[in-house]
């Protein structure tokens, strides 16, 4: 049956040329844009997963720049200390020449005086940034909650955006300051308990003795919630512990003072304490009269004992150590500060303290090159994994342009046909008019 109210066939031409152009207005879009997913509606779930993927690669990107600040900071750090590891060298050198007794010590303590200083100011100018990883000094002025931030003596390099089920988190490189500085310690002012220390032993006069002092670490003052914080400061009485040349020495050589740092533990105390020790005693030509020594489970207890018929007290007390907190940190080569070879005793001190602070100088170059080759490599990762991210991004959303520019030849045409079809399909109609004729 025919109609001229109603035409079949047009409606089926024109419902066909309509797909055919939307198709075209697709593919055209994806030519233009280069995306086969453009938004939410293209295709929402493959829309949804590669804006997840583009925020990460932006996150990647931040971090790659936290790296390469990392890097440079601590490469700063790495060189200023193997600069100094030299100069400790140079000045180990010439401490040895001290132990000749016919050479001129004052002439070469002159020359130990300007490389400590040249020391010093490495140290200073080491920093990136304004950030200056040879030095530790920060200190806690009072004991209140807000004080109790778990200091740890490191500084952490944003590294990586680990993704889970549970979210997004951020982690981090830890790098430890090491603290080359030359500045002497001073001992506290505020108030710390007294079983931060606890003492025991006993020695028999011109006999064999031994004395034990246990950093325990302040734990009871009010609002304190750990054993030892930046500032704590043990100062042990050089001159009522172990008497002889002592009494007669400066003050400044009557006690040996250890200030904790950012992240000391009462091991660190201990040895730091113990060092001081054992140069107070060389100095004063004592060294083969006594040892000290570090020891204990915990590597926090401080043994004395007399090599020779030298008499230790009667008995070892906690009152040996003035104990204060708030007190100035020294840095990590303050010895180079006390060293004197002008003297002989002076010049056998100082021969025994050169060892242990150039190791402190390798010991701090050799973990910045470690932290600093760490950093390189989880750089070169970050690099490699953004690109990997970006490229399945790609393979989601991006157009085959191969592809399209074929489809688009063939819409062409398929276009054009169906023009004509809906042509054919209008003027069917005309035929009725033959009819009436």
């Amino acid at each position: 049956m025919s109609s001229i109210l109603t035409n079949n066939g047009a409606m089926v031409a024109l419902q066909t040329m309509k797909a055919i152009n939307k198709n075209m207005g697709q593919v055209q879009a994806e030519i233009s844009t280069g995306k086969a997913v453009g938004n939410a509606k293209d295709n929402a779930a493959v829309w949804a997963i590669s804006k997840t993927m583009e925020s990460d690669v932006k996150g990647f990107k931040g971090i790659s720049d936290s790296l390469s600040l990392g890097s440079s900071t601590i490469a700063v750090a790495r060189s200023a200390s193997e600069q100094i590891t030299n100069l400790l060298t140079e000045i180990k050198g010439k401490i040895v020449a001290s132990q000749e007794a016919n050479v001129d010590r004052t002439k070469i303590q002159a020359d130990v005086s300007a490389l400590r200083d040249q020391i010093g100011s490495i140290v200073g100018a080491a920093q990136f940034n304004g950030l200056n990883l040879l030095s530790n000094n920060k200190t806690t002025v009072a004991y209140t909650a807000a004080d109790n931030v778990d200091g740890s003596g490191k500084i952490d390099v944003l590294s990586s955006l680990d993704r889970s089920a549970s979210g997004v988190a951020s982690s981090s490189i830890s790098v430890g300051r090491q603290d080359l500085s030359t500045t002497t310690a001073a001992v506290g002012t505020l108030t710390m308990d007294a079983s931060a220390m606890t003492a025991a032993g006993t020695a028999t006069a011109n006999g064999a003795g031994t004395a034990t002092y246990t950093i325990n670490g302040d734990t009871t003052t009010a609002d304190r919630t750990k054993a030892v914080m930046a500032g704590d400061s043990y100062s042990f009485d050089m001159a009522t512990v172990f008497g002889g040349t002592f009494a007669a020495a400066a003050t400044d050589k009557q006690t040996a003072i250890y200030t904790a740092k950012d992240g000391d533990t009462t091991a660190d105390i201990a040895k730091g304490l113990a060092d001081i020790m054992n140069f107070r005693l060389a100095e004063q030509g004592m060294s083969e009269s006594f040892k000290v020594t570090v020891g204990g489970p915990d590597k926090n207890v401080v043994t004395v004992t007399n090599n020779t018929a030298a008499d230790l007290p009667a008995a070892a007390a906690a009152s040996d150590v003035t104990i204060g907190g708030g007190g100035k940190v020294g840095g990590g080569l303050a010895l180079l500060k006390e060293i004197d070879v002008s003297t002989e005793a002076g010049a056998k001190a100082a021969l025994g303290a050169i060892e242990g602070l150039t190791q402190t100088a390798i010991q701090a170059a050799a973990d910045f090159g470690t932290a600093q080759k760490r950093i390189d490599v989880q750089q070169s990762f970050v690099s490699n994994l953004v690109d990997s991210l970006r490229s399945g991004i790609g393979s989601m959303v991006d157009a085959n342009m191969e592809e399209a520019s074929a489809r688009l030849q063939a819409l062409q045409v398929q276009q054009q046909l169906a023009t004509q079809s809906l042509s054919i399909a209008n003027q069917a109609p005309q035929s009725i008019l033959s009819l009436f004729r």
